[in-house]
C-alpha cells in the first residue's frame, strides 16, 4: 500500500516512459524518477530518518517536488507538504508541531526558516543546492518500505477556526481510496495524458499525482512554476492531453484569456475545478468557450477530493429539465463514501432541507495529529462533520448553501478569520477586530478587516497591513481595513459578522457610508 510501490511498479512496467517535465523539457523517464526517489529514501535513512518519521516539503512547484515526496515514501516516512505561499513563521510552526526530522525546501521561499527550526532539531535540505543533487545520484533503496493500509503517509495541515493549524492524518488506505474513486467518478487516465501542476503541489494539484503515477502518465510543471493563463493555453497544445486541477478563479481567468485570444483550450483534456464557489454564469461561459472539458469535485483536507463529483456529462448537459440546478450543485456522492445532510443532532434531513454535510467512508482521515479533542468534535460515530451547509435533491445532487464556519475562500485558498484577527489584536491600539469575506469577481472572496481602537489611541491601515505581512502569508492579509467606533454585538457580546457583511454592501472601500 506504499505509494512508492505505485512508482516502482510503473518504472518496472514502463521504464522508458516519459515521466517528469519542466514545460516541454523532459527531466526524467519513469526509470529515472524511480531510481532518484529510491536514492532520496536511502540518503534520508543515512541521515537517521526512520519509517514513520515526518519529513516536511516546503517548496515551490518543480519536478523535484515529486522526487522528494516519493523519496520520503520509499523509506516509509510521512510526507508533510506545506503550502509554499505560507509565511516562514507559519511553515516553521508546522514543522515543529509535526516533530519533523527534516524538511526539503526551495531557496526561493525558505529564507529565514532555518533560524526557526534549528532548535527543534529539524534540518533543512535545499533542493537548489549540491547536497540534493548528490542525494539523487546516490545508491537507491532496493525496494519501497512495507506500509500497511492504516499507516499514516501524508500529514496535511489545514487551518482551524481557532487560528491554529490542525494536522490531517491521511493513511495509505485513504490515499488509495481517493485515487481509486478518481478513476470511477472523475476521469480516466491514459499513459499519454499529462497532469499539469499550475496550482500548489502541496494541495489538490499535488495530491492528484497518484493516479498519473499509477498509469505511467506524464507530470508537467509549467516554466513559471505556477498559474499563468496565457502560458497554459500556449503550452497545452504542445504537451497535449493535459489534465489540471484549478480553483474557480483560475478557471475564470483561463476562460477570459481564451476568449480574448480566440482560443478554445486546444490540448486540454480535463479541468477539474474545486476549492471555492463556481458561479453558474462562469461555468456556463467556460463550457461555451472551451467545450466539455470540465469536471467538478468537492472535498476538504479531511476527505481530500473525494466527497462528491459533478461529471463532465452533467457539467455539459443543457437538455435535462433540471440541468441548471445540477450545474449549480457539487454533484453526487463519490463511490467510496456515504454523504448525508443532517440536523444539529445528526438526524438525516429529507430532500430539499438545509443542514450540515457529513461524510463517511474509506477516504476520510484517520484524525487530527496530536489533537484528540478536535478529532472527537469532527468525527462522530464514524461520520466526518464537514462544517459545510447544503441540501440534497431527490436524485442525490448536493448543493452547498453556506459554511457553518466563517472560512473565507479567496482564489481557491482557505483563510480562517480567527487567524487574521489574532494578528490584528496584537497591535497595542486595536481593541476589537473581526474579519469577514466580501464577494469579489476575480478572487471569489477577498478578506476585509473591521477594527475598533482603544480610546485615545490611533492606528491606520498601513500599520495593520505591515503587521499582517510580518506574521502571516500575504494571501491571508486583508485587502481592506475599516474602522468603527464599536463592532456590532449580540446580547452575549459576540460580534455579529452577519451585520458586518451587510454593512459592506453599503460601504465603499474607504469605509464611508454610501
Amino acid at each position: 500500500m506504499n505509494p512508492a510501490s505505485w512508482l516502482d511498479r510503473a518504472a518496472r512496467r514502463w521504464p522508458e516512459a516519459p515521466a517528469l517535465f519542466w514545460g516541454e523539457k523532459q527531466i526524467a523517464t519513469y526509470r529515472d524518477f524511480d531510481r532518484a526517489a529510491g536514492a532520496i529514501g536511502k540518503a534520508l535513512a543515512d541521515k537517521g530518518v526512520k519509517a514513520g518519521d515526518r519529513v516536511g516539503v516546503f517548496m515551490s512547484n518543480r519536478p523535484d517536488y515529486l522526487i522528494a515526496l516519493y523519496g520520503i515514501w520509499y523509506l516509509g516516512a510521512v510526507a508533510v507538504p506545506i503550502n509554499g505561499k505560507l509565511h516562514v513563521k507559519e511553515a516553521g510552526w508546522i514543522l515543529k508541531n509535526a516533530e519533523a526530522s527534516c524538511a526539503f525546501v526551495s531557496d526561493d521561499i525558505s529564507d529565514g526558516l532555518e533560524a526557526l527550526t534549528s532548535s527543534s532539531g529539524c534540518s533543512l535540505i535545499s533542493v537548489d543546492q549540491d547536497e540534493f543533487a548528490a542525494m539523487k545520484q546516490g545508491v537507491s533503496l532496493p525496494a519501497p518500505a512495507i506500509v500497511e493500509q492504516d499507516d499514516m503517509v501524508w500529514l496535511f495541515y489545514t487551518s482551524g477556526t481557532t487560528g491554529t493549524p490542525k494536522g490531517v492524518m491521511m493513511s495509505a488506505g485513504n490515499i488509495a481510496a481517493m485515487a481509486s474513486a478518481y478513476f470511477f467518478e472523475v476521469d480516466e487516465v491514459e499513459q499519454g495524458d499529462a497532469i499539469l501542476y499550475a496550482a500548489p503541489m502541496s494541495h489538490g494539484a499535488g495530491i492528484y499525482n497518484f493516479m498519473f503515477v499509477m498509469k505511467g502518465a506524464r507530470h508537467v510543471v509549467p516554466p513559471s512554476g505556477g498559474f499563468d493563463a496565457r502560458e497554459i493555453l500556449e503550452l497545452s497544445p504542445k504537451i497535449d492531453n493535459v489534465v489540471m486541477f484549478a480553483a474557480p478563479t483560475m478557471v475564470r481567468r483561463l476562460v477570459d484569456v481564451a476568449k480574448h485570444s480566440g482560443q478554445t483550450g486546444e490540448g486540454i483534456k480535463t479541468i477539474i475545478y474545486a476549492g471555492g464557489p463556481m458561479y453558474l454564469a462562469d461555468i456556463l461561459d467556460a463550457v461555451d468557450v472551451m467545450g466539455p472539458r470540465f469536471v467538478q469535485i468537492y472535498g476538504q483536507g479531511e476527505c481530500p477530493m473525494a466527497i462528491t463529483a459533478l461529471s463532465r456529462a452533467d457539467v455539459s448537459d443543457r437538455d435535462h429539465p433540471r440541468a441548471m440546478e445540477r450545474l449549480a450543485s457539487v454533484g453526487l456522492a463519490q463511490c467510496f463514501v456515504e454523504v448525508r445532510i443532517v440536523d444539529e443532532d445528526g438526524q438525516e434531513l429529507p430532500a430539499g432541507q438545509i443542514g450540515e454535510i457529513v461524510v463517511k467512508g474509506s477516504p476520510v482521515m484517520l484524525g487530527y495529529w496530536r489533537n484528540e479533542k478536535a478529532t472527537r468534535e469532527t468525527i462522530k460515530d464514524g461520520w466526518l462533520w464537514t462544517g459545510d451547509m447544503g441540501r440534497a435533491d431527490e436524485d442525490g445532487y448536493i448543493t452547498m448553501q453556506d459554511r457553518s464556519k466563517d472560512m473565507i475562500i479567496s482564489g481557491g485558498s482557505n483563510i480562517y478569520p480567527r487567524e487574521v484577527e489574532e494578528v490584528l489584536l496584537t497591535h497595542p491600539s486595536v481593541r476589537e477586530a473581526a474579519v469577514v469575506g466580501q464577494k469579489d469577481e476575480e478572487w471569489g472572496e477577498v478578506v476585509v478587516a473591521f477594527a475598533s481602537v482603544f480610546e485615545g489611541k490611533k492606528v491606520n491601515a498601513a500599520e495593520l497591513d505591515k503587521l499582517c505581512l510580518d506574521a502571516i502569508a500575504r494571501f491571508k492579509r486583508p485587502k481592506c481595513y475599516l474602522f468603527l467606533e464599536d463592532l456590532p454585538k449580540n446580547n452575549y457580546g459576540k460580534i455579529l459578522k452577519t451585520e458586518l457583511r451587510e454593512r459592506l454592501e453599503t460601504m465603499d472601500k474607504e469605509g464611508s457610508e454610501r
